[in-house]
């Protein structure tokens, strides 16, 4: 008897570790994070700068981490609805049909803030040989 109360207490114990570890790890769960897809690259007439066009998929809950580009970003809403927000300035929400411009390094991010998958079409003018963008704090 004492041997079945033993594999009980061990039962209830190992189904409470396993909830407290599961429950811990949806609660510090990150956001589900946007996608990029780098469509065609060119060389610009101006020495060291290059054209990168590229779709970018925000999924429902989703971000755009914090980042800056080393150049400018001009963009287009394909579809949904994001809000973005730029350092040093009050958030905007777009939607289908509006597009936006990003400032050579200029930290922002964006959030999905609709219940389907936002997507972009975003034109980068940047420096040659560095990374089409870099995170932020």
């Amino acid at each position: 008897m004492k041997e079945k109360g033993f594999l009980a207490i061990r039962t209830l114990v190992l189904v409470f570790v396993t909830l407290s570890v599961s429950g811990a790890s949806h609660a510090g769960a990150e956001q589900p994070a946007m996608k990029r897809t780098i469509l065609q690259t060119q060389d610009l007439s101006s020495p060291g700068r290059e054209a990168v066009m590229a779709s970018a998929e925000i999924p429902p809950n989703g971000i755009a981490a914090r980042h800056a580009h080393p150049g400018e970003e001009f963009g287009y809403v394909l579809e949904g609805t994001l809000v973005l927000e730029k350092d040093g300035q009050e958030p905007v929400t777009l939607t289908q049909g509006d597009s936006y411009f990003i400032e050579t390094g200029s930290v922002h991010g964006a959030r999905n803030i609709g219940g389907t998958t936002v997507k972009l079409l975003g034109i980068f003018i940047v420096e040659k040989g560095k990374p089409l963008s870099s995170p932020a704090p």
